[in-house]
């Protein structure tokens, strides 16, 4: 591999009223490169080679920042492309919680549930960047402040999250946050990867491979039941590498309520690793490496050929899939679950690291 110097670089993508909007440029000479927006700290696109070192872009995203905005207002298709998501990534039931005695209500925007944070959360922010420069890495570092009572969380929470690209195409972020009350809180973010190319058509050929034993079987609004039942014997295990559509279309409840895979798998403790995918044509491979107890895996099941991509070609139901690390759907609201509350002199921090490479 190539062991010249990373680069980083910033350009205008648009403007949000008086805002200027940039998108931040990491690349690695004969690596990976990687287009980072302030808006949302949305991943917008990730070019990476394949066996015979012909680069593609390997995520879903939009051309321009109008695209993403206008996927934000209220009765789109939302679809969070690559965008951080918070305050609470995945679903709360009914938009209620209860934290130390006091009930809060928190937007609803998917069905009877809150989704993401609800319909104005961490993705539709600028945030404030700063370029770094390391001896083995490039990156940015975002910044937000999100006051308290914001879309009906408690407590002024500070959050900094750090993209960084390094000479072995590894892309890692790194969150970390603190508040000044008693909130909860669960981020992520919301890359859907298509490892043929963007564009190039759905997912459902592609290998997944999950370190989980377990998921949470959900009800008909996707919110956890009961406790996290064994993948044993079930079309959720991902223990070996399977084909994303393999046993997709099985005859099971589960993939019925959520028109395929929308659920969180409870990752096993022997180590950080989370998942790996592969494209068998291109032999790109994806790696996956996280600090975080569970991993939502998302087939696109709901993405339509309305959601015109970077490459300019209509994505389509399956076009990809996402892997979300985070805490479990609805945890404030189970008590059994690890505990999302994050109080004053408490640091909140994750990492979670994407490495691309190819298949022998």
């Amino acid at each position: 591999m190539s062991q010249r110097e990373p680069e980083i670089g910033r350009e205008l993508f648009g403007r949000l009223g008086d805002t200027d909007v940039h998108r931040y440029v990491l690349s690695w000479p004969g690596g990976i490169t990687v287009r980072v927006l302030d808006y949302g700290g949305v991943v917008q696109s990730l070019e990476a080679p394949d066996r015979d070192g012909v680069p593609a872009n390997v995520v879903l995203g939009f051309p321009a920042l109008d695209d993403y905005v206008e996927n934000s207002r209220p009765g789109a298709n939302r679809v969070f492309f690559g965008a951080l998501v918070g305050r609470y990534a995945n679903r709360i039931a009914r938009g209620t919680f209860t934290l130390d005695g006091t009930v809060h209500h928190v937007p609803v925007n998917d069905g009877p549930n809150s989704l993401h944070g609800g319909p104005a959360g961490f993705d539709t922010e600028v945030w404030s960047a700063t370029e770094l420069r390391e001896p083995d890495s490039v990156g940015v570092r975002l910044d937000l402040v999100s006051p308290d009572g914001d879309s009906g969380f408690p407590a002024a929470v500070s959050t900094q999250v750090t993209y960084r690209l390094d000479r072995s195409n590894r892309l890692s972020i790194t969150y970390r946050a603190t508040a000044d009350a008693p909130t909860v809180l669960n981020l992520t973010n919301h890359t859907y990867w298509n490892l043929a190319g963007e564009g190039s058509g759905d997912v459902r050929g592609q290998s997944l491979m999950l370190n989980a034993s377990r998921f949470c079987a959900v009800d008909r609004t996707l919110i956890p039941v009961g406790d996290p039942a064994p993948v044993e014997a079930t079309p959720f295990d991902f223990r070996l590498p399977t084909a994303i559509g393999a046993r997709i279309g099985a005859s099971d409840p589960q993939l019925e309520i959520a028109g395929g895979y929308d659920h969180n798998w409870v990752l096993d403790d022997a180590g950080p690793f989370a998942a790996q995918a592969c494209d068998p044509v291109s032999g790109r491979l994806l790696t996956m490496w996280t600090t975080e107890p569970g991993l939502q895996f998302y087939s696109g099941n709901f993405l339509t050929d309305e959601l015109v991509g970077t490459g300019g070609r209509p994505y389509g139901r399956h076009a990809g899939f996402a892997l979300e690390a985070q805490h479990f759907p609805d945890s404030p609201n189970r008590p059994d679950f690890p505990s999302t509350v994050l109080r004053p002199g408490e640091v909140y921090h994750q990492e979670t690291v994407f490495q691309l490479s190819t298949a022998d």
